[in-house]
């Protein structure tokens, strides 16, 4: 039998990190080396390029004094303040760098794929899923090497609680802000060049395809990449925590969760290999097969290691629970927001009728799109806490819960590049369209599009049931740190604690909602003044000023991301110190319940929507132009922000506030 000591485990997981970086930077060399097309389309993906770097550049900026500010009052108030001082810094700074690595070659790769699109389909694909590779094998490679580093000069994983909560914030800001950007500029490029002008979507004579471009990076790519960077370490450190209480500080329990994600590394990679499309094959169904063969070969590497380490296979059941639970909850998804599917294609009909109909028939199957994800979470928390032994030991099956949730994003670096895919897909086709590559590789790349679409609303229903199980493996964390045995919910305190969890993914989404509004009403008066004063504009003879569009959409975001950021760290605070441990207990478990139910909702109507307006644009009921079609693009426009800023962000309201819980907790015992 292979024999596997903890400090064997731990060499491994840090050379697993090295390996993913290093074979991200390898894709990285290979995109670059693809041909980037011609003139104009190069010019093109340099405005998104500049544009979408200068984004994040003035992001971080602002986030730096925050960041110093945060890293102060860990020094000062805690008592190993500078060890969470230097991890929290630390999480930051990894977490803005996948971000920042993976928006820098998704803007690369999106005019390569393009011009891939007028040869053939699979070579588009390859380069595509490449780029969203590179962000996966980042954020897998930093987030384990991270850990590894921390736990060696700590030795205790309690402390590496500040990495994450480094990943955490640097997440809120990244999804808040990059949310408010994307959907300002599309809602914003749709109401005036698709209702008002009767233009195609990404017509190079609207003001606004270029930031509506640069937002899909912004968000979609360095935003999810952060949100996912921050569930997996978070998962990672909260598994070790906890096998730390439940094992007596048994090391081989403490480093599994780093053992199981390595091998999530080498099972992705592997995964990668198994991506490939030819001309009239299906491109979901290629992607399926690396994301169904990564999962397959960590199930069955995990069962060989757990035997080696601990030799408890109920362990093991735990870890596909989680693995299983991930592809329901994304299969779920799809169902809800696929094309080829009846929620979808019912939107689709209701447009008929208006964007009334087309509107609450969206909004009921958000609604009834939570089901399958709050049964497939329930089913692998009940089933990780009994077969990893629950019944005998309560500490154990809390920590089957915890390795669940390890198990589910063990595989995050070929997820995660299946969701960062989209945005590649949606850039090359708008390239496509605005250098006039001819009706076949339109087709091609609106094919590539297509799938995205699903791929994204996939990702996203990852992302939040990954989120809520992180969460909830984070607040049993607390509870066992803190030493809370339960939480009564007839103390008057814990009571008002869990309403005021309840209402703060509300009064969140609701801020986030309207500085949407507020940046897209900008956008809308400034497209409108260019195509009232701009002569020849409509008729393609002057050209646009897409910088005010995109400085348009960049001010906004910047000054409204700073309010609901300082929300989610605040409140626990206030709460822990004027109420206590236990009233902060019940503010957590209001919020997770509240938030992981509104963010389901928010994201799979959102993608719904956008699927019905996709079908009719196909030629279905109506086609374009038709009144189906204008009533589908405002349901579509109103699920935007539903989709892309306020559902997604609600992923790290709820991890933030549990970890901020964690390391401040001190303070309120």
């Amino acid at each position: 039998m292979l024999l596997l000591t903890p400090s064997t485990i731990l060499a491994a997981s840090f050379f697993a990190g090295i390996f993913a970086i290093l074979f991200a930077l390898h894709l990285t060399a290979k995109i670059k080396k693809e041909p980037a097309g011609n003139k104009k389309m190069q010019e093109i993906s340099e405005l998104i390029h500049k544009g979408s770097m200068a984004f994040l550049n003035k992001e971080y900026k602002v986030m730096l004094v925050f960041t110093i500010a945060i890293a102060l009052l860990l020094y000062f108030t805690l008592e190993n303040g500078a060890k969470l001082a230097l991890a929290f810094l630390t999480g930051c700074i990894f977490s803005a760098l996948a971000g920042r690595l993976g928006m820098y070659i998704a803007t690369k790769a999106n005019v390569r794929t393009a011009w891939a699109c007028t040869f053939n389909i699979g070579k588009a694909l390859r380069i595509a899923f490449s780029s969203g590779a590179v962000m996966g094998m980042f954020v897998v490679g930093l987030g384990v090497f991270g850990i590894s580093v921390f736990y060696f000069l700590f030795n205790e994983p309690n402390l590496i609680f500040g990495f994450g909560f480094g990943a955490s914030y640097i997440a809120l800001f990244a999804r808040v802000a990059g949310g408010i950007y994307t959907k300002a500029a599309d809602v914003g490029a749709d109401l005036v060049g698709k209702i008002e002008k009767g233009i195609p979507e990404d017509d190079p004579r609207n003001p606004a395809v270029i930031a509506d471009n640069v937002g899909d990076n912004v968000g979609d790519v360095a935003g999810m990449g952060a949100d996912l960077f921050e569930s997996y370490v978070e998962s990672i450190i909260a598994a070790m925590v906890i096998g730390f209480i439940a094992f007596n500080a048994n090391k081989d329990y403490v480093l599994l969760p780093l053992a199981i994600s390595s091998l999530g590394i080498l099972a992705s990679i592997i995964g990668t290999f198994f991506v490939r499309a030819g001309d009239k094959n299906n491109v979901t169904s290629a992607m399926n097969k690396g994301i169904f063969a990564a999962t397959a070969i960590t199930a069955i590497l995990s069962y060989f290691l757990i035997r080696s380490i601990v030799g408890n296979l109920g362990i093991f059941w735990a870890i596909l629970s989680g693995l299983l639970a991930g592809i329901v909850i994304g299969l779920s998804a799809e169902h809800y927001t696929s094309t080829e599917r009846k929620p979808a294609q019912g939107i689709s009909i209701a447009s008929k009728t208006g964007a009334a109909t087309n509107i609450i028939e969206g909004l009921s199957v958000g609604m009834r799109s939570t089901i399958v994800p709050v049964a497939g979470i329930s089913a692998a928390i009940l089933a990780a806490f009994f077969l990893s032994g629950g019944a005998a030991n309560f500490k154990i099956g809390l920590y089957g819960i915890a390795i669940s949730a390890v198990g589910m994003l063990s595989t995050l670096g070929i997820t995660l590049a299946v969701d960062t895919y989209g945005p590649v897909a949606d850039n090359a086709a708008g390239i496509a369209e605005m250098s006039s590559l001819g009706k076949k590789t339109r087709e091609r790349a609106e094919a590539l599009d297509a799938v995205g679409n699903t791929t994204a609303a996939i990702g996203k229903g990852f992302a939040i049931g990954s989120a809520a199980l992180t969460s909830l493996v984070l607040f049993v964390t607390f509870t066992e740190v803190v030493g809370l045995k339960g939480i009564d919910i007839t103390n008057p305190k814990v009571l008002v604690s869990t309403f005021i969890g309840g209402l703060l993914p509300f009064v969140f989404s609701s801020m986030l909602l309207r500085s949407v509004g507020k940046a897209a009403i900008k956008i809308v008066n400034e497209v409108r003044r260019q195509f009232k004063t701009t002569k020849g504009l409509m008729e393609g003879k002057a050209k646009p000023n897409y910088n005010k569009c995109i400085e348009i959409s960049t001010v906004a975001a910047l000054r409204e991301m700073i309010a609901p950021g300082l929300l989610a760290i605040i409140i626990p605070i206030a709460i822990g110190l004027y109420l206590g441990a236990e009233a902060l207990g019940g503010l957590l478990v209001g919020k997770v319940v509240v938030g992981f139910l509104m963010a389901v909702f928010m994201a799979n109507s959102g993608g719904a929507w956008d699927n019905a307006k996709k079908l009719i644009e196909s030629g279905k009921f109506g086609g374009k132009g038709s009144d189906a079609h204008k009533a589908a693009v405002t349901g579509d426009t109103v699920g935007d922000p539903f989709k892309d800023t306020a559902g997604p962000s609600l992923n790290i309201l709820i991890k933030l506030m549990d970890i901020v819980s964690l390391v401040f907790f001190p303070l309120f015992i």
